[in-house]
């Protein structure tokens, strides 16, 4: 099974990186909009959403504001820190300053900020919390290479979303940002698999898993 993930991720791996910049901006602010309208819809202004800084080929990278800055116009916004033993600690992301418009900025889709486990980089922050800190959010956008139908989620392979995805409670919606055609593919599943509630791709907006 380790061996088929590992193939699975290489294959979702180059896809991503050869889609042309300008499509990766096209499709980035097409999640975007339906992130958007979702939370506008599931979330209170003020709440807590878990989100991680998308880098490289990552739906979302090619954002400007980036994704974490956007969210924390109208969210508590909580960062992922990657622990020694591959747990999430979390850290509440500062706004950089207003930000008038968030809705029709794109970049090349090349950020500077390096992979650290699966999370990406936590970028400013003003205080850190730890791993029980997801357990107030009110929402959960977690990175995936893939999720099958029944929201099975291939990842990077470490396991911290996994261990922290346990620590939510019920109905706390948990939704993957993913590429046109990495929804509905086989993923197995293993005994520790968090399962995510619903995924965002660009051409079809959200969808509910649950």
């Amino acid at each position: 099974m380790h061996e088929t993930k590992r193939a699975a991720r290489r294959e979702l791996f180059a896809r991503r990186t050869s889609m042309p910049g300008e499509a990766r901006g096209q499709a980035d602010l097409a999640t975007w909009k339906a992130l958007r309208d979702f939370l506008i819809e599931a979330v209170e202004e003020g709440a807590t959403v878990a989100v991680y800084r998308p880098f490289g080929a990552e739906p979302g990278a090619a954002l400007e504001p980036e994704l974490p800055e956007r969210l924390a116009v109208v969210y508590k916004v909580l960062l992922p820190v990657l622990l020694p033993d591959n747990d999430l600690a979390w850290q509440v992301s500062v706004p950089v300053g207003p930000l008038e418009e968030t809705g029709d900025d794109v970049g090349d889709g090349e950020s500077s900020e390096p992979a650290t486990g699966e999370t990406g980089d936590a970028g400013a922050a003003a205080e850190t919390l730890g791993p029980d800190a997801i357990a107030g959010a009110a929402a959960v956008i977690v990175p995936a290479l893939a999720v099958s139908h029944d929201g099975i989620r291939l990842g990077r392979g470490g396991g911290s979303y996994d261990r922290a995805l346990a620590r939510l409670g019920p109905g706390v919606p948990v939704v993957a940002l993913l590429r046109d055609g990495e929804f509905g593919l086989p993923v197995p599943a293993e005994p520790h698999d968090q399962p995510v509630t619903g995924v965002i791709t660009p051409s079809n907006g959200f969808t509910s898993l649950r």
